[in-house]
């Protein structure tokens, strides 16, 4: 059923244009003697066409589609002015201010008709091809969430591989890009950059899968040739990573080369400083940080939170990029939870496509 709204002050002419209405199928009429009373059903309700005639109290017609359009946004409703022949001024307003076409006075119910009948089949192929965008829509993101799934699979089994040389590494890579995407959000990141965040940040070290066990698993300081060594994962990850045409690689590739650069310039490989180094690099940079601190190692035992956190704040503007810090603050409830949850639960949350908002 489709829904004409008309509004006239004359009872008249609305007991015209409803019976004329009544003769086609599958059309309400809603009739309005008062404008006002009009806009206000229209700003709460929806139609699929308004006969709107041009000579009426305040508001006219004029200030009506001004305010319709302008205040309720329904700028897709189609609206037709019932002026007189003589009336070339408000026509030319009427049109500027988006009305989609007249009706001249005395109304003839021919034309009534066959304008009112060609204007809903027009409403309906609109109503169809939304509904058919919406429909591709929906199938285009289920077939990018699989192919993002089978993406974020393949990263996962490759990166993890790091686990049976390192115990413990293997959780804390899937929680960094949990972590990152927290974080992300937090500072106002677009839900595709987040999403990226969430996929990419995992790949940070995955240069580590060409470092020496006796360097990987030592216990203990490294000495400066070793520690030599082992910043170079950075590069090592970013090579493996560079080449690809997926825009998720390159991200991971990035992010691998920067995670371990420092905001005030004093971190490898590079020295980069500030906000020479990429955002990506800086937020993966503090969730790598804060989850290895309370994470077990083969050379450390797990800190305490508030040990952590104190350095957080201790390190900021000087380690941590301050911005960064405080949507991690902002963000630290829901990376306690996920940090609480089971691996199982973890790696689930991991691999999800999240719906669009």
């Amino acid at each position: 059923m489709q829904t004409v709204v008309i509004v006239d002050d004359s009872k008249i002419e609305l007991t015209l244009y409803g019976h004329v209405l009544k003769s086609l199928d599958e059309v309400q009429d809603i009739p309005f003697d008062s404008s006002a009373s009009a806009l206000r059903w229209c700003e709460q309700n929806d139609s699929d066409l308004i006969l709107l005639d041009y000579s009426m109290p305040a508001p006219d017609g004029l200030e009506f589609i001004e305010h319709f359009y302008n205040v309720t946004g329904k700028s897709d409703i189609p609206v037709v002015m019932i002026t007189s022949e003589q009336d070339r001024y408000v026509r030319h307003r009427a049109l500027e201010l988006g009305a989609d076409g007249f009706l001249t006075k005395p109304v003839d119910t021919s034309e009534l008709r066959a304008r009112v009948k060609n204007m809903l089949r027009v409403r309906r192929q609109s109503h169809l091809l939304a509904d058919r965008a919406a429909h591709l829509a929906e199938e285009v993101r289920r077939a990018t969430a699989v192919l993002l799934d089978s993406e974020w699979e393949t990263i996962f089994r490759l990166t993890r591989a790091a686990e049976h040389r390192d115990q413990g590494v293997g959780d804390h890579i899937v929680r960094i890009g949990l972590f990152a995407a927290r974080v992300g959000r937090a500072l106002g990141l677009s839900r595709e950059e987040q999403e990226l965040l969430r996929l990419a940040a995992p790949m940070h070290d995955i240069g580590k899968i060409g470092i020496p066990d006796e360097i990987l698993l030592k216990k203990g300081a490294l000495a400066p040739d070793e520690r030599e060594i082992m910043q170079a994962h950075t590069i090592a990850g970013y090579d493996i990573l560079r080449d690809s045409r997926s825009p998720l690689l390159q991200k991971g590739a990035e992010i691998a080369l920067s995670h371990h650069e420092r905001f005030d310039g004093t971190g490898y490989p590079f020295g980069l400083k500030g906000e020479g180094v990429s955002l990506f690099g800086r937020i993966t940079a503090l969730c790598d940080v804060f989850d290895a601190l309370l994470s077990r190692r083969t050379y450390k035992q797990p800190w305490t939170l508030s040990r952590v956190t104190a350095y957080i704040a201790d390190q900021e503007g000087r380690h941590f990029d301050p911005r960064v810090v405080a949507a991690f603050k902002e963000a630290l409830p829901d990376i306690l939870a996920i940090r609480a949850q089971s691996i199982e639960r973890q790696i689930a949350l991991a691999r999800e496509t999240p719906d669009a908002e």
